[in-house]
């Protein structure tokens, strides 16, 4: 009983494991992650570009202290008072010992920047590869499962006996009009045929005699000339009713 139950709790998860498996629907969920990525990879560059510009604005502060520092210590030279001088020359110094550090961040946040957008140019490149390849995998795979719609209707219409039906009604058919024709053929030959042609030709001389007697009537010609060949055209045709 348990092995059962284990079989088909098993055969539950593998079920809904195949469903959560679907490819188009992981290419199409892949797509929306690199899309996600980007607003953090652009939120992080921001704050790496921010860093840049607060220590430009700090260079420039310092570059300002010390002009101005260094023109305060040459205007107490100038007054004799070499002490004023000196406390300012000690600022003038710190400010340039500021300086240096600050230009050797600025110029390591520089590098981390341009390093930033670097990655983030090489991400958008193989981002839009792969979204593009993406995107040809899920065509191919509709046009697959498109296939195997059609694929399984065909199977199935072989497997329903439509073709055998209808090859079998086609040879019937066919059959039955051979058949029809054998008859037609038997039924004909059993006419007799030298009396059908004797018919014929019977009709033919009594429609030329009914031509002649017009003649006459109209007096396109003679009895005398008709009545010969009149006779002898039945003579002959009694003749061959005898010999037939």
């Amino acid at each position: 009983m348990w092995q059962r139950l284990t079989r088909v709790v098993r055969s539950f998860i593998g079920f809904f494991i195949s469903v959560a498996e679907d490819p188009e629907m992981i290419l199409q969920q892949n797509i929306r992650d690199m899309n996600d990525q980007v607003p953090r990879m652009n939120e992080s560059i921001a704050m790496v570009k921010a860093n840049v510009t607060l220590l430009e604005k700090e260079e420039a502060k310092y570059k300002n202290d010390m002009a101005s520092l260094t023109a305060r210590v040459k205007a107490a030279i100038q007054a004799n008072r070499d002490d004023i001088a000196g406390t300012y020359a000690a600022q003038l110094e710190q400010t340039k010992s500021a300086l240096a550090r600050n230009q050797g961040q600025l110029g390591g946040a520089r590098a981390a920047f341009e390093k930033a957008m670097a990655v983030k140019q090489a991400f958008m490149r193989e981002k839009e590869r792969k979204t593009q390849e993406a995107l040809g995998a899920i065509a191919d795979y509709r046009r697959s499962q498109w296939q195997k719609k059609v694929a399984d209707a065909m199977e199935q219409f072989e497997v329903a006996g439509i073709s055998q039906t209808h090859d079998e009604m086609v040879r019937k058919i066919e059959e039955t009009t051979a058949v029809n024709e054998a008859r037609m053929d038997m039924a004909m030959s059993n006419v007799d045929q030298q009396k059908i042609k004797i018919d014929d030709e019977a009709e033919k001389l009594q429609a030329s005699e009914l031509v002649k007697q017009f003649k006459i009537e109209m007096g396109l010609a003679s009895p005398q000339a008709a009545a010969p060949a009149s006779a002898e055209k039945t003579i002959a045709a009694k003749e061959q009713q005898r010999t037939s």
